[in-house]
């Protein structure tokens, strides 16, 4: 016993419409995706330079508000060690400026910054400080004697 089907030629049409409508969408798309690998890297490595220049504006005001009294307005020392030396930023990485910043120097005047700590700093504004620091990097005088404060 077999089944009787009806056809429905305007469904077919429709269905035929709809199955070339995305074959031809499906193609469209596997032809720009290379320009999108094309260009997209350009893009990511612009949106990268932005946020780091917005991360330094931000670090640059916070390290005015509460780190030049003790390391200098340029990181050059005083009360506290010099930041802005060859030594101390080759030495470092940025995690462990990241590190120093939240928890503090224990035994020293350098308390804790982080909100976890008790400091008034968020994670998101000690990277800031951070990226600030590190912008020093290419310029950074040789100060060997960068962990003596004054």
């Amino acid at each position: 016993m077999g089944y009787d089907y009806q056809t429905d030629e305007e469904l077919n049409r429709s269905t035929n419409r709809v199955m070339v409508v995305g074959l031809v969408l499906m193609l469209l798309m596997a032809l720009v995706f290379p320009f999108y690998r094309w260009f997209e890297p350009s893009a990511r490595a612009e949106s990268r330079e932005l946020q780091l220049e917005s991360l330094q504006e931000q670090g640059s005001s916070i390290w005015e508000f509460n780190c030049a009294s003790c390391h200098g307005l340029n990181g050059e020392g005083g009360l506290a060690p010099a930041l802005n030396s060859m030594q101390f930023l080759q030495l470092a990485t940025d995690d462990q400026i990241q590190g120093l910043i939240a928890v503090g120097v224990p035994g020293s005047q350098m308390n804790a910054y982080s909100l976890d700590f008790g400091g008034p700093l968020t994670s998101e504004q000690i990277k800031a400080v951070t990226t600030f620091i590190r912008a020093w990097e290419p310029d950074a005088p040789d100060r060997p004697d960068w962990r003596e404060s004054s």
